[in-house]
């Protein structure tokens, strides 16, 4: 099942059992950057690691034995479905003694984790939604222009306008006259068009609300389209894609995809470079992992920067909770604190249980010289 809005998120979350526990699984699928063989061994690593954390927690016998099925179904689902599965992601949500089964591609891959839990954790999922833009994208020519509306790895094409632009024609006539008439009548015909594909857009933004803006036309057509856009469409206008309405909706989706991609990558760098402006200037930023993590304990982060895929094992506090990279002793409670495998992991969920913003950077990036990790600070304790 796609992941396209929050109403999915909310459905889910009503699932609950008075019995029983729900396993949560968020499952790297990305062939990009990963072979096949490594995506099959880390998630048979991930579920032998849930199996050994499973014995170890303190539940009922039936509890345990509805987890184990979970997991046991997880696997033969990944068994027969993973050499074929085509997403970056995918998250699993089961509870084999209610017959509950959920499953979502995702449009970008996770952290590999599973979470036994009351409730399904759909905070992720919330996060990934966050993250992406709905996108209206308007294509034409003369003769015809499509609406689409484009929302992570969902493309839908809303309305067809058909233009009724003459062809350019030269003619004859006194010193050009006659040439120079048609013109301006075919002229005023495009402006017209391009006018009622103008308004076609703004009320397919008023509809739907999307938050960015792309055009599909010539270079010549640019100027005049943009003319006649309301202005809240030339607020959210991002930029051109290479497509006309006679491309079929997979290479148009590809090419909206493709500057979504850049436009996001370039947002993140400039994200990256106010990190590190703001540090400079000892302002309200921070970078390095210890320093991340005292002030992302202190409740004092706004939005929590990571290199993508980065992880450190760390030690976490069992009684307040809060997170170290090195201290076997909690400064505060002086008790001894637990290692857990990925306290980057670790960060990211604190960070959304705050309200925190979370953005992933992908490598190469400039916040690899500042300890993969930083944040933008509330305000310094």
């Amino acid at each position: 099942m796609k992941l396209l809005n929050h109403a999915q998120i909310n459905e889910l979350a009503k699932f609950k059992s008075q019995k029983h526990f729900i396993t949560s699984a968020y499952l790297d699928t990305n062939k990009s950057h990963q072979t096949y063989k490594e995506i099959k061994l880390r998630l048979k690593n991930l579920l032998n690691r849930a199996k050994t954390k499973l014995g170890e927690l303190n539940l009922s016998k039936e509890k345990k034995e509805s987890l184990q099925e979970d997991l046991s179904q997880i696997e033969k689902y990944l068994h027969q479905n993973l050499s074929s599965y085509h997403h970056p992601g995918l998250a699993i949500f089961s509870c084999a003694r209610e017959n509950f089964w959920e499953e979502f591609n995702l449009p970008e891959p996770p952290r590999n984790r599973i979470i036994f839990d009351r409730n399904a954790y759909v905070r992720h999922l919330s996060a990934i939604l966050d993250e992406h833009k709905r996108i209206g994208t308007l294509v034409l020519d003369r003769k015809e222009a499509k609406l689409y509306q484009v929302f992570m790895d969902d493309i839908k094409l809303i309305e067809e306008i058909r233009g009724e632009v003459p062809p350019k024609v030269r003619e004859g006539g006194w010193e050009g006259y006659e040439s120079k008439r048609i013109e301006r009548h075919i002229e005023t015909h495009l402006h017209d068009y391009f006018k009622i594909c103008a308004q076609k857009t703004f009320n397919l933004f008023q509809k739907n609300q999307f938050e960015w803006f792309f055009l599909g036309c010539k270079e010549e057509y640019l100027p005049i389209i943009k003319e006649h856009l309301h202005p809240y469409l030339l607020q959210r206008f991002k930029g051109q894609i290479k497509a006309t309405p006679n491309d079929n909706e997979d290479k148009t989706f590809e090419e909206i995809k493709n500057l979504e991609k850049e436009l996001k990558e370039k947002e993140k760098e400039q994200l990256v470079k106010q990190l590190i402006s703001e540090i400079q200037k000892d302002g309200l930023a921070i970078t390095g992992l210890d320093s991340t993590l005292d002030y992302l304990n202190r409740s004092a982060v706004q939005s929590l920067l990571v290199t993508r895929y980065y992880s450190q094992p760390g030690y976490s506090c069992p009684k307040c909770h809060f997170l170290y990279a090195s201290y076997t002793t909690c400064p505060g409670c002086q008790i001894s604190t637990q290692p857990v495998l990925d306290v980057i992991d670790e960060a990211i969920e604190m960070a959304l249980d705050k309200n925190c913003e979370v953005k992933h950077i992908n490598p190469p990036t400039q916040l690899q010289n500042y300890g993969h990790i930083g944040a933008f600070l509330r305000f310094k304790p």
